[in-house]
């Protein structure tokens, strides 16, 4: 039997790699506090629990077995993919949970890891009836009709896109913009240090956004998943279809990120006139460059994520977005800080490299 490649494997990698930040953050004052790190495995129960930290903890771990599961079904199809994905489950959860005796402010759990085995196993156990009722099967054939053989790292940066928007960005459908928090962060690190003095310090602050600034951010930050898909995607009708679920999943994906920060009475009081009219151009220009060639379109996504990455690192966050961050790191999303908020920052960077990889490999094919 061929072996197939599947996006589930890059995605389930990509989780795994953002579980650590978040069962690991703020990755500060570590110190050995007297115990070993494995005692939590032996100690009572926690006295205080919520239904909160039990979804969250089962929650939390299932889209990773779910993955893990996914991509051996799909690639290794006699390997035991659900005690597998359970027992890699259980392995990471521990030597995590073992971390966190060193970090003062987490507190590690034999419950945790239970939780967490037991959202793993209930992953890989929907995984398997999806493939057991043929809708993996189908899903297949419907990848080999409307995409390319090759469209592995598109589709895993497609199916990212969405959980990126929802934490909250300054400029909606503008991700990646942190050259003044980076900053900010590295002058708190070498602050009474020597070092300091050498770090080269903008000598103008940040300005705020202009309102056609913003309009031309959003209709970017919209444009680049069409764009991307473009890539992968040959025929006009497909392409249209395509663009126009990416359109309306990224409104969607932001109105829930409102939702979830200021209370459903307000998922769509972020948009406003500039964001519409960045909403209007995107559409616009998905239906012309529509017509475009693949190379076309990943060289025009390049350019426009350069662009994006620019007008939105040269301008300042206000302060009210500010107390929206603090809503997160802060209040009950604390869990999935990491899991969202390292999304948004390093997805237009992943889609850079993507980027960069295909159209080199597209020419170094095209001169032999």
């Amino acid at each position: 039997m061929t072996r197939r490649t599947s996006a589930a494997w890059p995605l389930f990698c990509i989780y795994a790699v953002l579980i650590v930040y978040a069962s690991l953050y703020p990755f500060e004052n570590w110190r050995f506090q007297g115990v070993f790190s494995w005692a939590f495995l032996t100690a009572p129960w926690p006295r205080y629990w919520t239904g909160f930290d039990v979804l969250s903890n089962v929650l939390g771990y299932a889209p990773l077995g779910f993955l893990l599961a996914l991509s051996l079904l799909r690639t290794r199809p006699h390997w035991p993919a659900i005690t597998v994905a359970t027992l890699f489950a259980g392995v990471l959860s521990l030597l995590l949970e073992s971390f966190q005796m060193f970090l003062p402010v987490r507190v590690p759990s034999n419950v945790d890891t239970a939780l967490n085995m037991v959202g793993a196993w209930a992953g890989a156990v929907a995984a398997h009836g999806l493939v057991w009722v043929g809708l993996v099967n189908r899903w297949s054939r419907f990848r080999d009709r409307w995409f390319e053989s090759e469209a592995d790292g598109a589709l895993a940066l497609l199916a990212i896109w969405p959980l990126a928007l929802l934490f909250p960005a300054p400029v909606p459908f503008g991700l990646g913009q942190v050259l003044e928090r980076v900053e900010a962060t590295w002058v708190h690190i070498l602050k009474d240090t020597p070092w300091l003095e050498s770090w080269p310090l903008r000598d103008v602050e940040f300005q705020p956004m202009l309102p056609i600034t913003e309009s031309a951010c959003v209709a970017l930050g919209l444009l680049l998943p069409c764009l991307l898909a473009y890539g992968v995607v040959q025929r006009r009708p497909q392409r249209w279809a395509v663009a126009a679920v990416c359109l309306s999943v990224g409104m969607l994906a932001s109105a829930l990120s409102a939702a979830l920060t200021y209370g459903p009475v307000h998922a769509w009081g972020w948009v406003s006139p500039e964001v519409l009219r960045g909403w209007v151009a995107a559409l616009f220009l998905a239906l012309a460059l529509s017509l475009a060639s693949a190379r076309m379109c990943w060289v025009l996504a390049l350019a426009a994520l350069v662009l994006q990455l620019s007008l939105l690192n040269t301008s300042s966050a206000d302060a009210y977005f500010s107390l929206t961050l603090q809503t997160w790191e802060q209040g009950r999303f604390i869990r999935f800080h990491g899991l969202i908020q390292w999304l948004g920052w390093l997805w237009p960077y992943a889609l850079l490299l993507y980027l960069v990889q295909r159209l080199s490999r597209a020419q170094h094919l095209g001169r032999g």
